[in-house]
């Protein structure tokens, strides 16, 4: 069904993208069809399609954007076949290879995220999986970050246990973050080492931990539409309270180098329709923003009401000043640190889903 044969109207929601937003704002999920509606509107409808979204959004969180910074504690030498990633033993990028770092390189870290006014500070590690000595050297890192720093702590470090993910949670890590990516038709084609379901066993396990869960996609590495809303719609039966949205950053000498189905304009449908079918989550302007949004960036935060600041994983991101200014120019605020899931913000839409 398009939106324009959604039958709500309100005096101050005249069409029909601000029809939808009614819709969910009055409690009810966008369908299937709407959030394919949404990746497939006409480039003539954006600027309406942003407007409607601003409102759910805002509805959510006002005008507010919680600040990440992303720290590779370990680079490089991952067992895994991802084949979007130059960290994975399929790549042959020009990347950094390193063990997990010492304390004081991470505890620098952290002391940059604060000085950045970032609300979270996210370790990731590449690997499958972490080894108890990581685990170890980490919980002692956290609990050394959390008592200089007002910084909540993301930890990305491949699959977990249920054991795993409690002395996790004992160690004071706020949230955990393992995407699930793409959808689960289209996730044997990205990889071949673990499954779509080892991904759904550790966010299960994260939450059975009872820390909070970060998990996205990738956009653009040759999915269908019904892939990018299926997974969207994964998300929000997982109840996930942090949704990264990456646009595919084709690195040289991954198998997907040479792989470019992206404009500014379905990147901003993307995250448009992430925001309809996920109102009360935080979703994140992520990886691969810089370069396929542009000078469309601003833009994004109309549905998004977080972003990464700075570099990425293995490639660099636009400078913190040039971040900090497009959010002072759109008239929004950065969020402090809080306790975590302060995304419930937008419990009271989401839980009438």
């Amino acid at each position: 069904m398009h939106p324009a044969q959604v039958d709500i109207r309100t005096p101050h929601a005249t069409g029909a993208w601000h029809a939808l937003a009614d819709q969910v704002l009055g409690g009810r999920k966008a369908t299937h069809e709407q959030a394919l509606d949404i990746l497939r509107a006409p480039d003539s409808e954006l600027l309406d399609l942003l407007s409607a979204a601003f409102r759910v959004r805002e509805a959510a969180f006002g005008r507010t954007v919680q600040l990440y910074v992303l720290m590779n504690v370990r680079s490089g030498l991952c067992p895994e076949d991802c084949s979007y990633c130059s960290q994975s033993r399929a790549s042959k990028a020009d990347v950094q290879k390193y063990p997990l770092v010492a304390a004081d390189i991470i505890l620098e870290g952290a002391e940059n995220a604060a000085k950045w006014g970032a609300c979270t500070f996210c370790v990731v590690a590449s690997g499958r999986a972490p080894g108890q000595r990581d685990l170890q050297h980490l919980g002692n890192v956290v609990r050394e970050v959390k008592s200089r720093y007002s910084l909540r702590i993301c930890a990305c470090l491949g699959l977990l246990t249920e054991e795993q993910a409690l002395f996790l949670k004992e160690a004071g890590v706020d949230r955990v973050n393992h995407n699930l990516n793409t959808s689960q038709k289209f996730y044997p084609k990205v990889c071949s080492t673990h499954t779509y379901e080892d991904r759904l066993k550790t966010l299960e396990n994260v939450r059975a931990a009872g820390i909070s869960q970060c998990s996205g996609c990738i956009i653009g590495m040759g999915e269908s539409d019904d892939d990018v809303v299926w997974v969207a719609e994964q998300l929000r039966d997982l109840n996930v309270d942090s949704i990264p949205v990456n646009f595919l950053h084709a690195i040289e000498g991954t198998p997907l180098e040479h792989t470019w189905n992206l404009n500014p304009q379905a990147c901003l449908k993307a995250l448009c329709m992430f925001r309809f079918v996920n109102p009360g989550a935080e979703i994140r302007m992520a990886g691969g923003r810089e370069l396929h949004l542009g000078a469309l960036q601003p833009l994004g935060l109309y549905p998004a009401n977080s972003l990464f600041l700075g570099d990425y994983l293995t490639t660099k991101g636009q400078r913190p000043e040039q971040d900090l200014k497009m959010i002072r120019d759109l008239g929004f605020r950065v969020t402090p640190p809080q306790p975590c899931p302060e995304d419930q913000a937008g419990a009271a839409i989401a839980s009438n889903g």
